[in-house]
Order: structure tokens, then C-alpha cells, then sequence
């Protein structure tokens, strides 16, 4: 390939072909399913049959499987599959929502949807029951650890359901001793929307941060008597966020003359906030294909005209750039050689 452009058309034709291979994959799978020809190999589900005979992982399994079923009542999603506007990941929460009556509206709100916003949508069409506004917090006790198995032991026979085909158990279900498995760890942090407005956090922390919020719940006792953890996080997260804007010139009532800085390379308080407004808190760096980075992380000031070539800081010469956009830039302009006397390599 001799340019990125042409590597693209490559990649975009290559992806095409993935989609239309996976819509073919999940329409032949869908057909092997309506007559259960995975039961004359012997294996109990789909399911098994995809995580056994073909080795797939079992969250892949379980995607194509609940594919494959969705696909037999509603063959609209073959062509959205098809061409890529359906993720296979969002499919779990379409079926849980997805009925006759409404496919027509439905189905378009999943589209281009990652997991978590194919969760988000599912939960406003489909709300959870609500649980009441509480707080619960428990202590991890630790997991004792297994009983060794000792090979000379006789194993524990188990009695086989006799309404169950023997040629059904697969070698891993034999029946024995099971196989000590260790627990598996939880993620430290989850967050589930339960309704559209409500959404569930479950967090593991360390001991020093419950001495903190049973401290921040006293400093605040005075002003948010009997407050929850909602209460106490948010007023957290406002003063983080109201530093925040204060760092970026982003006050609600600014000094109308500030004080002029000595600084050559300082940014004028209204030119920040004026940047900061037309970007809307989002990197502005152009696309070759059109619109801009977006990214809202790692967020930075930069002159289109370097301040080192003698570029104002002006509205027009200010742009906001996320770190890894803005060290393009500078990249661009002086070159790799020059940059890496100032940018310490990746670890």
C-alpha cells in the first residue's frame, strides 16, 4: 500500500466482507437451529454446539445464539447485520425488547450502538423495576481455598438423570468429582442503567476511601442533613468539576478587566472560554474524512500557528486538541527528531 488512503479502501473493503460473512454465518446458523441438527451431534443446546464443536468462547456463543433465535422471528436484522449498521454485541439487548409490534421502531434505535448504549436504550424502552433510593454497603470476606483433591481418593459417584440420553454428557459434565474451580474475580466497579433515569452503581473500594465518605458525610451534616451517597458523591464531583472549569477560564461571571500577564505564552481568560464554547469541550482536530477527533479526554489549548513561530492567542488561533492530537501537531511542525528531546517514550 503506498498511502493511508489506499490502505483504507483496503480496510473498508476487508470490513464489508466480514459483515456480509457474519449475516451468512448467523442466516445458516439460524436454519441449523429451526432443525436442531446440533441434537444429532450429540450436544445439548446451541450453545453447546458452538462452545464445544466449534470452539467458540462462551460470550461469543452466546451472541451468535441469541442471534441466530432472533433472526427466525424477526428477519428484518439480516440486512442491518448485513451491513454493519447491527453490532452482534448489542443483540442480546435488542431481543430483550424487540417484539412484532414495534420492530419497526425499535430496531433503527440500535443502530451503530456499542454494548453499554444498546443497554442504555433497552432500559428506556424496557425500564427495570425500580429499586428504592438506598445505600448498602458490605465488607468482602475472603474465599476459602478449595479442599485439595487427592488422586488415590475414590471419586464421588453421581447418579445420571435417567429421562437423559447418555451420548448428551460431554466430557467436561461427566459425572464425578467436580473440578475445583477458583472464584472468579468480580470487576471492581459496574454501572447498569436500570430505568432512563436511574442507573445502579456497584463499587469495591479501600477502607481509606469509606473513612472518607463517612468524614464527608459529617462535614457535610450541616447543609445535607441525613444525606445518601448519591448526595455526598455529587457534591464531590462539583467541586471536581467546578475546579476543573476554573483551571479552564470557564466561570459563569468572569472580571470584565483582568489583569494583563506577563507571560508571552498565557491565553486571555475570554479567549479560553470563547475556544472552549465553539468546541463544545471536544477535540477539534480535523478528519480527512470529515468532522473532527471528538475525543472529550486529555484535553488541551493549542495554536494553530505555533506560539514559537510567533501565532497570537487569539480566537481564531486557539483551538482546543486532546493530548495525543496536540503532540501530532506539534509533531507535524518540527518534526520527530525535535519532539523527542521533550516527549519521554511510551512504557
Amino acid at each position: 500500500m503506498t498511502n493511508a488512503r489506499e490502505f483504507t479502501a483496503r480496510l473498508a473493503d476487508l470490513l464489508r466482507r466480514e459483515h456480509h460473512a457474519m449475516a451468512d454465518f448467523l442466516l445458516a446458523l439460524a436454519d441449523f437451529d429451526r432443525q436442531r441438527l446440533w441434537a444429532s451431534l450429540g450436544h445439548a443446546s446451541l450453545f453447546y454446539f458452538l462452545h464445544r464443536e466449534l470452539g467458540l468462547s462462551a460470550g461469543a456463543a452466546h451472541y451468535r445464539k441469541t442471534a441466530a433465535s432472533l433472526i427466525q422471528r424477526f428477519p428484518e436484522i439480516v440486512e442491518p447485520l448485513r451491513d454493519g449498521r447491527l453490532c452482534i454485541t448489542s443483540i442480546v439487548e435488542l431481543g430483550k425488547v424487540l417484539t412484532p409490534e414495534n420492530v419497526g421502531e425499535v430496531l433503527p434505535r440500535f443502530f451503530h450502538a456499542s454494548k453499554r448504549e444498546a443497554k442504555v436504550v433497552s432500559a428506556e424502552i424496557k425500564p427495570m423495576a425500580a429499586a428504592p433510593h438506598r445505600t448498602v454497603v458490605t465488607a468482602l470476606t475472603p474465599v476459602p481455598s478449595p479442599e485439595p483433591f487427592h488422586p488415590d481418593e475414590t471419586p464421588i459417584a453421581a447418579a445420571t438423570p435417567s429421562d437423559t440420553p447418555a451420548h448428551l454428557f460431554q466430557p467436561d459434565e461427566t459425572p464425578g468429582r467436580a473440578a475445583s474451580a477458583p472464584a472468579p474475580c468480580a470487576p471492581r466497579s459496574t454501572v447498569e442503567p436500570m430505568t432512563a433515569d436511574l442507573w445502579r452503581l456497584h463499587a469495591t473500594v479501600s477502607r481509606r476511601f469509606r473513612e472518607k465518605l463517612e468524614a464527608a458525610r459529617a462535614a457535610l451534616s450541616h447543609s445535607h442533613p441525613g444525606a445518601e451517597l448519591e448526595e455526598i458523591l455529587e457534591a464531590g464531583l462539583d467541586l471536581v468539576l467546578d475546579a476543573y472549569a476554573k483551571r479552564k477560564g470557564l466561570v459563569e461571571k468572569p472580571r470584565k478587566t483582568p489583569p494583563p500577564s506577563a507571560d508571552p505564552d498565557h491565553i486571555p481568560a475570554h479567549v479560553k472560554r470563547a475556544v472552549w464554547k465553539r468546541a463544545g469541550g471536544r477535540c477539534e482536530f480535523p478528519l480527512e474524512s470529515g468532522g473532527i477527533c471528538g475525543s472529550t479526554t486529555r484535553l488541551e489549548l493549542d495554536h494553530v500557528r505555533p506560539r514559537a513561530l510567533g501565532g497570537p492567542s487569539t480566537f481564531e488561533n486557539v483551538r482546543v486538541l486532546c493530548k495525543a492530537h496536540n503532540l501530532h501537531a506539534a509533531r507535524v511542525v518540527f518534526g520527530d527528531a525535535w519532539m523527542d528531546r521533550f516527549v519521554r517514550p511510551a512504557t
